[in-house]
């Protein structure tokens, strides 16, 4: 991020804008719906300016601007659409202490000026950095048409009401108050009687809540899907939006993270196979501290919480303590994986069934029905197989398994980073090993990329 964005308080300050023609006009018309005192320089000012002069929104100077003229100015405009001038008014504006925009000029500018959807107090403001102006334009659409007209006028009536609501106590009480007029009551009631409907519903709600009995806590287990945001369930965002604490594992992709509601507290419980871990134990305590203090708490798992979480243990936990919960399915590392590779985890002709296991547990590499799983036309999802493809490997081709059966290892499964690494049984171990995968990663027994299980049919037909 090269330019953070904030919101400038101007009500009652100065910023002065040097031009008089389309670009100046432009940016004035966006700067008039501020409180802001406007100055301008212009020696040939477009007609609309000298009419907002009379109108009194702006102060405007028939000349260009000199040094000192933007002395306690917030803001300055470069919008002489003129290089050269631009440049000497910026360097006028900076020596007065202005942050200086100059129009259609990224790299020479102080700030930008994002696109902005305006419902007055509510305002969305859109930027890209210069990257890509017509999709700010293209967001900025969207969200004009998605944002009701009178949301403004909910907002507006929600701050005048502020202080009455300081009544409830701090955190998820108002929380969940403000929640209940923004997105139920108040616009119900404004639909129905306009303004002096949504006031009426404020005094009603905060009655209401003023009398609840405090909510329990209550223990939401997320699947955070394979890391793709995209693939995250709109029950799961949800969840993350209404947190008080997220818990979450060591493979939940930043991007999700980013998701949670920001004043949530975030607790690292990382687990890494054969390295630091943070015990059961001490997860299931932490869960059930917060559940118990009376918080929305997220226990946040990479894929799905039903496969291979460890989610038995952390439900008895919670139901031993007696508090209330909810299991959100996410999508599973095998689904992205097999989708990654453009294949299907079964097939009719091929395999009726597919196996999900584990490459260890809590002994170490994990044994399974070797004899079956080494069977022409098997299976199988491998979960955390990295460290064990060696062992699985050795225990396959000792029960028979076809040197030659395909096994993929998939890296980062829906992520830009994704890797997928198309190997034989023979040689699983030896590419893994030059491969250097870092990430988390899923093995696919039985399966190989189509591209490539399409090549090698057609070098069968040709040797037949």
């Amino acid at each position: 991020m090269q330019h953070f964005p904030i919101f400038v308080a101007l009500a009652g300050r100065r910023v002065v804008l040097s031009g008089g023609g389309e670009a100046a006009l432009a940016k004035l018309r966006l700067l008039m719906k501020t409180e802001a005192h406007l100055t301008v320089f212009a020696p040939e000012p477009a007609a609309e300016i000298e009419t907002w002069e009379r109108e009194g929104k702006l102060r405007l100077m028939r000349r260009a601007m000199e040094p000192g003229d933007a002395t306690c100015a917030v803001l300055f405009y470069a919008a002489d659409e003129d290089a050269a001038e631009d440049a000497r008014t910026v360097a006028l504006a900076r020596a007065d202490g202005a942050l200086a925009n100059i129009v259609d000029n990224l790299a020479d500018s102080q700030f930008i000026t994002p696109a902005i959807v305006d419902r007055d107090p509510v305002t969305v403001a859109i930027g890209t950095e210069g990257a890509a102006p017509v999709l700010a334009r293209a967001i900025k659409r969207d969200l004009e048409e998605r944002l009701p007209s009178g949301l403004g006028a909910l907002a507006r009536i929600g701050k005048a009401f502020r202080r009455f609501a300081e009544a409830l106590p701090h955190g998820r009480p108002r929380r969940d108050f403000w929640a209940d007029y923004y997105f139920k009551e108040g616009p119900r009631a404004f639909d129905a009687e306009g303004a002096e409907g949504a006031q009426a519903a404020l005094d009603g709600l905060l009655e209401q809540h003023l009398n609840a009995a405090e909510k329990p806590g209550h223990v939401h287990f997320v699947g955070a899907g394979p890391g793709d945001p995209e693939l995250l369930t709109l029950k799961a965002r949800r969840a993350l939006d209404e947190a008080d604490v997220v818990i979450f594992d060591r493979l939940v992709a930043p991007e999700i993270l980013e998701l949670c509601r920001r004043e949530a507290q975030m607790v690292d419980v990382g687990k890494e196979a054969f390295g630091p871990s943070t015990a059961q134990e001490d997860i299931n305590r932490q869960i059930v501290e917060h559940g118990r203090a009376g918080a929305q708490v997220v226990r946040l798992k990479s894929g799905d919480p039903t496969v291979f979480g460890r989610l038995d243990e952390e439900l008895d936990a919670v139901t031993e303590a007696g508090l209330a919960y909810t299991i959100v399915p996410g999508v599973t590392a095998a689904s992205a994986s097999v989708a990654a590779i453009g294949q299907s985890l079964t097939k009719r002709g091929r395999n009726a069934s597919v196996k999900l296991l584990t490459g260890h547990d809590m002994k170490g590499f994990a044994d399974h029905d070797w004899k079956t799983m080494a069977r022409p036309g098997e299976v199988a999802a491998i979960y955390m197989g990295k460290k064990a493809a060696r062992f699985i490997q050795g225990r396959l081709l000792m029960h028979g398994a076809d040197p030659e059966t395909p096994v993929t290892v998939i890296e980062n499964a829906s992520r830009p980073d994704q890797r997928v690494l198309a190997a034989r049984l023979s040689t699983l171990a030896t590419d893994l090993s030059e491969a250097e995968m870092a990430g988390p990663a899923l093995t696919l027994f039985g399966l190989a990329p189509r591209a490539a299980e399409a090549a090698a049919q057609e070098l069968i037909k040709e040797a037949l």
